[in-house]
């Protein structure tokens, strides 16, 4: 019992940090253009 005083708080702060890093990689245009990496390797340079 007295572990999870310990595993509660370490798994919010991960839940945290995971949706911070989520937050940051929209905010930052890494989603902009997703159906552009698909197609890239199909067209000729």
């Amino acid at each position: 019992m007295d572990i999870l005083y310990l595993l509660i708080p370490l798994s919010v702060m991960l839940v945290l940090c995971i949706l911070i890093g989520l937050w940051w990689a929209v905010q930052s245009g890494q989603f902009d253009s997703v159906e552009q990496e698909g197609e890239r390797i199909l067209k000729d340079d």
